[in-house]
């Protein structure tokens, strides 16, 4: 299980180090879109802030994934990217489902592989009124 959680780690984390470092580089064009999708990105790509804060978000989370630190908080940090990844492709751009669909489950698996690291967060505790907070 260790092989696999590292695995899928460092896959996903090259794989949006790759996403992010393209972006920012502009190494590669944008691909044409048509329809509702092409309304989308524009509207992202209008806001001038959103590409660039999910793009930075993504390298973020690639470094934590590649090096192997602070990939519980990585993990939940780029949970709404990868469920807006898939939402994206169910919705606007069906052919790229299959990849949105990996790159979502994988984020699961993560965090199911670091399912013990979140198990405070949701604990209910006791305060001094003795009412869970």
């Amino acid at each position: 299980m260790k092989i696999a959680i590292v695995i899928v780690r460092i896959l996903l984390g090259l794989l949006f180090l790759f996403a992010s470092v393209t972006y920012f580089m502009h190494a590669t064009p944008p691909p044409e879109l048509q329809g509702n999708a092409k309304l989308f990105t524009d509207g992202l790509t209008a806001s001038g802030y959103m590409m660039p804060l999910v793009k930075s978000i993504e390298l973020l989370c690639a470094i934590a994934f590649l090096s192997g630190r602070m990939v519980t908080l990585a993990n939940i940090v780029i949970l709404p990217v990868t469920v807006n990844i898939l939402m994206i492709n169910i919705f606007l751009l069906p052919e790229g489902l299959p990849i949105a669909l990996v790159v979502f489950l994988a984020n699961l698996f993560l965090i199911y592989a670091y399912r013990d690291n979140y198990r405070t967060v949701f604990r209910l505790k006791r305060n001094e009124n003795n009412t869970l907070t």
